[in-house]
């Protein structure tokens, strides 16, 4: 998939007209899977008293035209509009209240984006092009005193796609959800506790980048900008990124960049030098196959410019890992691209702040912080090629997590055993089956863990906490599994601490009480020791 690129053009015509589909996202032809009509259902769990607002708009994929959808799923085309830009006609839907839940419907065949205001109503206008979309840091933007976010998607017959977004801004925290066919839920995009109060803090803190965090004059925090664009209107120092870039970029005149972009061919690889400001690739003949000048910090922002990836299988490709590598800070020290090690990220000097915090404030530590954060899978995207259902979850702007499905919460944090070690996904893989273990705490994204009152789930990097083959004798061990909802999967709290799974009647466990780091936790009679005691903080 490639829907990053697009992300970068929409924020791009975002202050213009939007005349193409937000996604490139499953465009191949597929029978007809999925109802007709998508259910998407909306919960309020912000903790705010504002009226919420909806807007469904996108294009039909089948006529190209540019519309909206209402509450029941039906498209509309846009009326012509004008020059001057005119007034769009209101096409609200109105949202749940903070609490409640409100299921909206999404037609398949159609891609676009799912906007959510609160308090007032978000302002759009046409022109004879099509519709302009809001654009709050461009100065004079009829949406800049609105609170709003939204969510991006592409529904065809090879299913649903659904993401979060913060590539231009973060502001209302969300995550989003897919349930396919058989039952199971995927999910992403949550907050750990306080997390939208935590990347704003950590942005006001960063030397050069509060101006980044937008407050209304009421004291609301409104959105924290995107580099990109605060640097567009001079909220940021336009050339922030130069000193990390160049350093980068030289590195490569003495040693060679080996870029291996796609996960799926690992033998498939360019080579990359640099020589001035040009940086050549070549493939294992030895043909040159690409060249990039030295991108500007502007360039990295948006993986445009000078880092522009066409929708080929070379040079764009190529043009992603770089800019993903620039964006994590990881091109210049670690020479084989791309890299797939959360803890590696953001350690230049300068770096993306902004792209650190997002990341940093998700419970699976999954975000969409800029264009092309999907390079190596760090996006927050859910799919499902035969879905039933989806959600948006507005999450809580300060308290203890997120909301889950049904009004459920989630408590989120690393998961401490009495004896100090961690609760750990080994190695960061988010395989099926993958190894659940202790391991000394270091607050990465394979220790943080959701509880997730909704259904009694504890979640890391999206899956869920699986009793293996959904066995229930002692020393059977737990591991990493798709959330399935099963009884495999459920861990009540006790009183003492540990975290009883009603099905077998037993608790989460540590063999023995060892405290040695990579032991594979377990279920075992429930029995109040320490190896059974846990904390979630």
């Amino acid at each position: 998939m490639q829907i990053g690129r697009l992300r970068a053009l929409v924020g791009v015509l975002a202050a213009a007209t939007l005349a193409v589909p937000l996604t490139l996202t499953g465009t191949t032809a597929a029978q007809a899977v999925g109802p007709s009509v998508l259910p998407v259902t909306v919960t309020n769990s912000t903790g705010r008293g504002d009226a919420v607002h909806l807007y469904v708009l996108g294009t039909n994929l089948a006529t190209g035209r540019l519309g909206y959808v209402n509450a029941s799923g039906t498209f509309t085309p846009w009326p012509a509009g004008s020059n001057p830009p005119s007034p769009a006609p209101d096409v609200s839907i109105a949202g749940p209240a903070n609490g409640s839940t409100r299921t909206i419907n999404v037609p398949r065949g159609f891609s676009g984006r799912i906007y959510f205001s609160m308090g007032a109503k978000l302002p759009f206008f046409l022109t004879p092009d099509g519709l302009v979309q809001p654009a709050p840091w461009a100065g004079g933007d009829a949406s800049r005193d609105v609170l709003f976010d939204w969510s991006e998607l592409t529904y065809n017959d090879a299913g649903l796609w659904l993401n979060s977004s913060q590539v231009d801004m973060f502001a209302i925290p969300h995550a989003v959800t897919v349930t396919g066919a058989s039952g199971a839920t995927k999910r992403t995009g949550d907050v750990v506790a306080n997390g939208r109060d935590q990347v704003i803090n950590v942005l006001k803190s960063q030397p050069g980048w509060s101006g980044s965090v937008v407050t209304r004059s009421d004291g609301t925090v409104l959105r924290v900008l995107a580099p990109g664009k605060a640097a567009g209107t001079g909220l940021l120092s336009a050339t922030y990124l130069d000193p990390y870039i160049t350093s980068a970029w030289n590195a490569y005149t003495s040693k060679t960049l080996t870029v291996v972009p796609f996960g799926d061919q690992p033998n498939l690889k360019y080579f990359g030098r640099t020589s001035g400001n040009v940086m050549r690739f070549t493939n294992a003949s030895g043909a040159e196959v690409a060249s990039f000048s030295k991108p500007s910090s502007a360039d990295v922002w948006g993986c445009d410019g000078n880092l522009h990836a066409p929708n080929d299988q070379v040079v764009g490709p190529i043009a992603r890992t770089l800019c993903a590598a620039l964006n994590r800070g990881t091109l210049g020290t670690i020479d084989t691209q791309p890299s797939t090690n959360a803890a590696d990220f953001y350690k230049s000097n300068p770096t993306n702040q902004y792209a650190k915090a997002i990341h940093a404030a998700m419970a699976d530590g999954k975000a969409y912080a800029f264009a092309f954060d999907d390079v190596g899978a760090f996006e927050s995207l859910v799919h499902d090629g035969d879905p039933r259902s989806a959600g948006l979850v507005l999450s809580p702007f300060t308290g203890g997590g997120t909301g889950g499905g049904g009004g459920g919460g989630t408590t989120a944090g690393a998961f401490v055993n009495a004896n100090g070690m961690c609760l750990d996904n080994d190695n960061r893989s988010t395989t099926n089956g993958n190894k659940i273990q202790i391991w000394g705490c270091n607050g990465t994204v394979a220790q943080q863990w959701s509880f997730v009152e909704a259904g009694s789930t504890l979640r890391v990097q999206g899956k869920c906490l699986d009793i293996a083959g959904g066995a229930t004798g002692n020393g059977t061990k737990v591991q990493l599994w798709d959330c399935n909802s099963t009884g495999a999967q459920v861990w009540i709290p006790q009183s003492n601490g540990s975290y009883r799974n009603p099905q077998s009647g037993r608790c989460l466990d540590i063999p023995s009480g060892s405290t040695t780091a990579g032991t594979q936790v377990q279920i075992w009679d429930c029995n109040g020791s320490g190896a059974q005691r846990w904390t979630l903080r």
